[in-house]
């Protein structure tokens, strides 16, 4: 559960704006975040206040916006059109974090969404973009050259959206995190549609990729030993996920992993004799297996939950 805002965002202390506010002495120096008072606030509302921003804001010194909520989020879209018509107005934006709410706001898998693609084309700067939730989310494949990390937080993320990223030109992309959830929130996203991903020909800058949050940990970690993108990685990350022994024991055969920096497994399902085989396999890599869960039984069957979901 997502308890709390961000702090921060792209390395900036990140300020709430209201209307009338008296401004920071840089405020380049701040990531802006901008959010409705009321949970049930009319679209005019949130667009009233981003346009106040640009009233009151210097353009040229918006560096970093986290939208949180913009009214009725759990059945309203994220209004892209809003930040669209305030791009020409913000030249200088480098991250764009969208639907920083909390589980008290909206669960995860009730946050909606409509079609981000307008968004990469309207801020060619933008270095730096996150999502939080997936509920009706939709992308086209988009060519960028400056984003740098692009991070996709969900409790179920379409197939189509890791499609249409595998098919996205993004040479500069360094860091790619995907958080796929549970088939009952929408994550129906399968191997297939990470194959393109995982072969990394449209994605030479990539470093640190999290395929993580995964109800299929254990297929996800088979593609993966046996893919190209892995050789120039420096973080790799199945975190928050089921994976099992046998997961792993695909990610020892295939594969070397030596060259990694770091290898993100917490919250896992992995038995202490295969913790300690990856560990000892493994040497001179930061290898985090905290967080380890205990498989469920219930009538026969057994049963393993990702961290995130609702």
């Amino acid at each position: 559960m997502i308890s709390s805002h961000v702090s921060s965002f792209a390395g900036l202390p990140v300020l709430p704006f209201t209307p009338g506010m008296a401004l920071p002495s840089d405020p380049s120096a701040v990531a802006w975040r901008l959010e409705v008072e009321d949970f049930d606030a009319e679209p005019e509302e949130f667009a009233g206040l981003v346009e106040a921003m640009l009233d009151e804001v210097p353009g040229e010194a918006v560096r970093a916006v986290v939208v949180g909520e913009w009214g009725e989020a759990y059945e309203r879209p994220l209004p892209v059109d809003v930040l669209v018509d305030a791009a020409p107005r913000w030249p200088r934006l480098r991250a764009l974090f969208l639907a920083d709410l909390t589980y008290e706001q909206c669960e995860i898998s009730w946050l909606t969404h409509g079609d981000i693609t307008p968004l990469p084309a309207a801020y060619p700067g933008l270095e730096v973009l996150r999502v939080r939730g997936a509920q009706g989310l939709r992308l086209d494949p988009v060519r960028h050259t400056g984003l740098r990390e692009l991070r996709f937080e969900s409790g179920g993320l379409p197939g189509a959206v890791a499609r249409a990223i595998g098919e996205s030109e993004l040479p500069s992309l360094h860091r790619l995190e995907l958080w796929l959830g549970r088939s009952n929130y929408g994550g129906d996203t399968t191997v297939d549609d990470l194959a393109p991903l995982l072969a990394g020909a449209a994605l030479p800058a990539l470093r640190h990729l999290a395929v993580a949050n995964a109800e299929r940990a254990d297929a996800i970690a088979r593609a993966v030993a046996e893919a190209p993108v892995v050789r120039r990685l420096d973080v790799l990350d199945l975190s928050m996920g089921t994976l099992t022994d046998d997961g792993v024991t695909a990610l020892l055969a295939g594969q070397p992993l030596t060259h990694l920096r770091r290898l993100d497994l917490h919250h896992h399902y992995l038995s202490d004799e295969c913790q300690q085989r990856i560990v000892a396999a493994l040497p001179g890599v930061e290898v985090d297996l905290s967080d380890p869960q205990q498989t469920d039984h219930y009538n026969g069957r057994e049963y393993r939950y990702t961290a995130v979901g609702e």
